[in-house]
């Protein structure tokens, strides 16, 4: 019987992913395209508004596989293989219409933090540490490290992290944007599940639009990205959430949002 390296099970209106990989969750091939068929699965549901993903036993993801990767060192046509599924998974993970939360239990390294750059958002525990060591291979980032660590938390930082390679603490993630939350250790998946409960009772609809809003404008210049924003604006007005929305305020009553 195949392995099945990502699990997900569906509780209310948000999905719960998590990597089984052990003993630390390497991102092989296999586990990628594992991943990209359960968020196929979960695009399908109409009733999961929200995502959470995090790794079995203590870690997160600790980078890619390297045994794999010494076999792609004689493979050019494989390691173009490897990094176009990934990034085609990480986009299509970014490109989730709703709230995606990284619940970052333990190591976040290499492969496994870009995993969770492409999250909208990351809680982690008090004890995880989190860093590109790739640079200590002769290698660096190829999953889109480059491009979103530098985003997220400034270009200067975001260098120090990729040229040193050295890991840093969940609390120094924190103090300098890379992760929203930090958490005891035994509490990132129940912390995870409640903000992803909370936001996945919003608008679905009114989310959807606000999240293409910041993620397509940020890749624009500013005129253009107001722009984005004054047409997404008039899609969310004409929405049956925002009518609800408006006449619940008038009425000093709670919305029951419907999602559409």
């Amino acid at each position: 019987m195949p392995k099945d390296y990502v699990r997900w099970r569906q509780e209310g209106n948000i999905a719960i992913l998590e990597l089984d990989n052990p003993p630390l969750n390497v991102l092989n091939s296999k586990l990628v395209v594992a991943l990209q068929g359960r968020l196929n699965e979960i695009r399908e549901k109409e009733d999961c508004r929200a995502l959470v993903l995090t790794g079995k036993g203590k870690a997160f993801a600790a980078g890619a596989d390297i045994e794999e990767l010494d076999e792609l060192l004689r493979l050019s046509a494989a390691t173009h293989e490897l990094t176009r599924k990934m990034h085609e998974t990480l986009e299509y993970l970014e490109s989730f219409p709703g709230p995606t939360i990284a619940a970052i239990n333990g190591v976040a390294l290499g492969g496994g933090l870009e995993l969770a750059l492409a999250f909208d958002f990351r809680i982690a525990a008090k004890t995880a540490s989190l860093g590109m060591p790739e640079i200590r291979l002769g290698l660096f980032p190829g999953f889109g490290g480059t491009q979103r660590l530098p985003r997220l938390i400034g270009v200067s930082r975001a260098k120090e992290m990729l040229f040193s390679g050295k890991p840093i603490t969940a609390t120094e993630s924190q103090r300098i944007g890379l992760v929203n939350r930090v958490v005891p250790p035994g509490e990132v998946l129940s912390a995870s599940k409640k903000m992803a409960h909370s936001l996945a009772a919003r608008p679905g609809r009114a989310l959807q639009l606000l999240k293409e809003a910041v993620d397509k404008g940020l890749k624009m210049p500013l005129q253009e990205g107001c722009s984005l924003e004054r047409d997404l604006f008039e899609e969310v007005f004409r929405t049956a959430d925002a009518e609800e929305g408006i006449g619940a305020f008038l009425e000093k009553r709670e919305a029951q949002f419907k999602h559409y």
